[in-house]
């Protein structure tokens, strides 16, 4: 696991175990605290055109920023609690990926593999 990625790990555990919040802290409620926060994220956005969504106010930009973090914290909460390794696990998706998706058929399309 990445050095920094370890201490942001360390940091989560004493925050949450400080407040005893373990308890709270199984798969299935970190699944849903994921969809959760990916919900407020996608809120930022509702309604706003592709232009502005590119070009966000200071307000929102900061909102957007938290909730990311808050998406992240949860992730790795759940990967430590199911014990994945995700720098791993994403490694293996990201060369599953490229032989789902090859440059020669994928460049420049957003179909999915299937439908290539």
């Amino acid at each position: 696991m990445d050095i920094q990625l370890r201490k942001i790990l360390e940091k989560i555990r004493t925050f949450r175990d400080e407040r005893d919040w373990f308890q709270f802290h199984d798969p299935k409620n970190l699944a849903e605290a994921i969809s959760v926060e990916a919900g407020e994220l996608l809120e930022i956005f509702l309604w706003l055109n592709i232009e502005q969504s590119s070009n966000l106010d200071e307000k929102k930009y900061n909102k957007v920023k938290e909730e990311l973090s808050d998406i992240f914290i949860f992730i790795l909460y759940l990967c430590d609690v199911l014990k994945v390794d995700l720098f791993d696990e994403v490694m293996k998706k990201i060369e599953l990926n490229a032989n789902k998706y090859t440059v020669e058929k994928a460049k420049g399309t957003a179909k999915k593999y299937k439908d290539l």
